[in-house]
């Protein structure tokens, strides 16, 4: 875990003055009795998350890895940034990755469309698209393209190992074309909003596929949890960086 040094910001003992704030403030987050309670499922996801969907990520990821030579991640916002970080951070911009991974689906720029098309015309693709709805305009839009590529390329039958959801558990456009086209579908969570997503099948998903080892990464969120899930500032360097904020 990362560490924070104060000692040339500021004196201990103004650090430690905020102590009875930060007391407040972690009670309201763990007990979600603030502002935006509806959105603190990030706080202990760490524990809560659905091992089984979990495991069936690591066997969808091993299964459609080795046949791409492209992943498109279709997605726009939290839906792809996450993602798309943590892999440039993980892996760096020119990595010599086998799979090369490119973002759609967050413009309108039919230029960028058509190029994305050429270059990936004779690739072997698989396709990961993200949305809550399936109805945000620049996804929505972007994969209409891309699946018909897909479509024209593979066939429907072969599609059902090449294209991927992330989106709503039980409702919306999106889950309802994946049910009936037979894609593998996994949840986007009702209580994590897209700046956390990461840590969520959204982010998961593409990390897998691009061989990040996401055991590694989640086991690391559990350390995380399991250290900054205290109020004491002299332990917790979330806190203590917050407070020198």
């Amino acid at each position: 875990m990362m560490k924070l040094n104060t000692s040339h910001a500021l004196l201990k003992e103004s650090i430690e003055s905020y102590q009875e704030k930060v007391n407040e403030l972690h009670k309201v987050i763990f007990e979600r009795t603030g502002a935006g309670n509806d959105f603190m499922g990030w706080v202990d996801w760490a524990e809560t998350y659905d091992k089984a969907e979990f495991e069936r990520i690591l066997k969808v990821a091993e299964k459609v890895k080795d046949k791409a030579e492209v992943l498109l991640v279709c997605g726009i916002g939290g839906s792809y940034l996450g993602a798309r970080a943590a892999i440039e951070m993980i892996q760096g911009l020119y990595s010599g990755n086998k799979t090369e991974v490119i973002f759609v689906g967050n413009t309108f720029s039919s230029t960028y469309i058509a190029q994305v098309l050429k270059h990936i015309q004779d690739k072997s693709v698989v396709l990961n698209v993200i949305s809550k709805s399936g109805t945000t305009t620049e996804t929505a839009l972007a994969f209409r393209v891309f699946r018909e590529f897909m479509e024209k390329k593979y066939g429907k039958e072969e599609c059902k190992e090449r294209i991927i959801a992330t989106t709503d558990k039980a409702r919306g456009t999106l889950k309802a074309l994946a049910d009936k086209e037979g894609y593998e579908t996994f949840v986007i969570p009702d209580d994590i909003g897209g700046r956390y997503s990461v840590i969520t099948p959204v982010g998961l998903v593409p990390l897998a596929i691009m061989g990040v080892d996401i055991k590694k990464i989640m086991a690391g969120l559990y350390d995380a949890y399991k250290e900054l899930n205290t109020a004491d500032l002299s332990k917790n360097p979330a806190y203590q960086y917050a407070v020198c904020r």
